[in-house]
């Protein structure tokens, strides 16, 4: 059914292409009713406007905030005009039909973007405009309604099509847009009011915008998107991809997990860490960011190939001279030289994202859906430090060996669990990960390192083990002690807990426990 557009309503915060448009309308001579600022612009244009006031009968008050609410809109955007009750009461009390509106929201998102004031953010929470075009999208059968500007376009090419008119399929394709956008501009709203909640709010929201569509998803025959959230503005959705094809469903997962791993260390140590399947393959600390990374690599140099790379300090010439000389899928930084940039430049697939704001706080909450539902987790920003480590064996560990630890223990939170990482001089040289028993796990560690260039450096010897949970018995830890391990640091907590303390008071290594564990399923 085709619906001949008469009268329009435009009120728009946004007024770019509003000339196009308002020419448009005055070519199939449709009466144009406007509020405030808009009506001014309309006018400007050349065009004919009646004030909104000349159909409610009352002027704008409250600062703005009252000048749409009334029955003689809603009415004229709700009536169904193939009912007779409905056309008898628009006839009782004056209500005139609305055939088009033209509807942008107050820039909420742009302000609580751009400042923390709360009193303007709260300004620009729209009223009047959500609920006109809740109205219009609902009775879509007899009103348009567009509130994106890109619409522009369509909605005149709809009308010259028509003879002014607009077809349902056209109208259903704008409402379902309608309420996409008052959903998600609800959801805003309500994120931002809760973005300082300490508890979970008894509503599940969230916003985002698209980002892009993805090729696919985990495999080829999975449909893949990313969107962008909207109250934070970091991550690897807000990273500059300078060179290299577009990233994948999985370069993306790798990615966001490399950079929650670099973000646990020091910004002024440099330190790389490269990641495989969501999991790190190799982690360390150096004097420089070539050193680091030489370091990282050495870890697991087979796992290396077509990782994702993170670094947390400005790629210089001296790191991306060791880079290049592997296959590498992805390099994370939050800048990189004019001379790494040539370095680079000769693989052309290789895809290198800039995150100037690489440090900038984590979002609060972690996400995942699970058939019929959503679970919901602060993320897990603990971070242990000196001062928490109880020491429970008679030996005590060195100061090397605590600094050692807490450099494990951070790896230790990225790893799939069960986790073990092996470190010396903050440098990985094994870890087992993502295993059913905490022995199995070990067990890899050590299996890893051997496959390592055998050098004092790399051995074994002499190492810290971080432990992401408990040991449930002493036989994973005897296992790292066998390997050489001499001190270990773990979340302790078990009912055999002095049995694991007896075997590492028995073998003379130092244990230390940090009450806090670090699963990561």
């Amino acid at each position: 059914m085709n619906i001949k557009i008469k009268t329009a309503l435009i009120s728009v915060s946004d007024k770019s292409g509003l000339e196009k448009i308002v020419q448009s309308l005055k070519e199939h001579d449709v009466k144009i009713v406007s509020t405030g600022g808009t009506a001014k612009t309309i006018t400007d244009i050349g065009a004919k406007v009646s004030d909104v006031s000349s159909i409610t009968n009352f002027p704008e008050m409250m600062d703005g905030r009252v000048k749409t609410l009334h029955p003689n809109v809603h009415g004229g955007l709700l009536s169904k005009r193939d009912n007779n009750e409905h056309v008898q009461s628009q006839k009782e009390h004056g209500i005139e039909n609305i055939d088009l509106i033209i509807v942008n929201l107050y820039p909420f998102e742009e302000t609580i973007k751009s400042q923390d004031n709360e009193e303007i953010c709260i300004e620009n929470i729209d009223i009047g405009g959500p609920a006109m075009l809740r109205s219009a999208a609902k009775n879509h059968k007899f009103v348009t309604v567009v509130t994106d500007v890109t619409d522009y376009d369509k909605l005149i090419k709809e009308m010259q099509q028509n003879d002014g008119s607009t077809t349902l399929e056209f109208r259903k394709q704008l409402a379902a847009k309608t309420f996409s956008t008052t959903a998600y501009y609800d959801s805003l709203i309500s994120n931002w009011f809760q973005r300082n909640s300490n508890g979970p709010s008894e509503k599940f929201s969230t916003a985002g915008n698209l980002s892009s569509i993805l090729r696919y998803g985990e495999n080829p025959h999975q449909i893949a998107s990313l969107y962008k959230s909207s109250l934070q503005q970091s991550g690897i959705p807000y990273a500059t991809l300078l060179q290299g094809k577009e990233l994948s469903y999985n370069n993306i997962n790798d990615a966001d997990a490399a950079l929650q791993l670099i973000k646990e260390f020091d910004k002024d140590t440099p330190t790389v860490a490269i990641i495989k399947h969501a999991n790190p393959c190799g982690v360390a600390s150096g004097a420089s960011l070539c050193e680091a990374y030489t370091k990282a690599f050495s870890c697991d140099t087979t796992s290396a190939f077509g990782g994702i790379i993170a670094l947390n300090q400005i790629i210089d010439k001296g790191s991306a001279t060791e880079i290049i000389k592997t296959f590498t899928e992805v390099i994370i930084a939050p800048g990189i030289t004019n001379e790494a940039k040539e370095i680079f430049e000769s693989k052309s697939n290789l895809r290198i994202l800039i995150l100037p704001s690489l440090y900038e706080k984590s979002r609060s909450q972690n996400y995942k859906s699970i058939e019929g539902g959503i679970l919901v987790q602060t993320n897990d920003s603990e971070e242990t430090i000196k001062s928490d480590l109880k020491v429970v064996t008679q030996n005590k560990p060195s100061e090397n060996q605590i600094e050692d630890m807490l450099f494990a223990f951070k790896v230790c939170k990225h790893v799939k669990s069960n986790a073990i990482i092996y470190v010396k001089n903050k440098k990985t040289i094994g870890i087992g990960a993502g295993q059913m028993s905490r022995v199995d796990s070990a067990k890899i560690a050590s299996q890893k390192n051997s496959e390592m260039d055998p050098s004092d450096e790399n051995s074994l010897k002499d190492s810290v083990v971080a432990s992401d949970a408990f040991f449930p018995f002493a036989d994973g830890l005897l296992i790292t002690i066998e390997s050489g391990a001499q001190a270990v640091i773990q979340p302790g907590g078990s009912v055999k807990d002095e049995e694991v303390i007896a075997a590492a008071d028995e073998a003379g290594i130092s244990m230390v426990f940090t009450g806090k564990r670090h699963f990561k399923h």
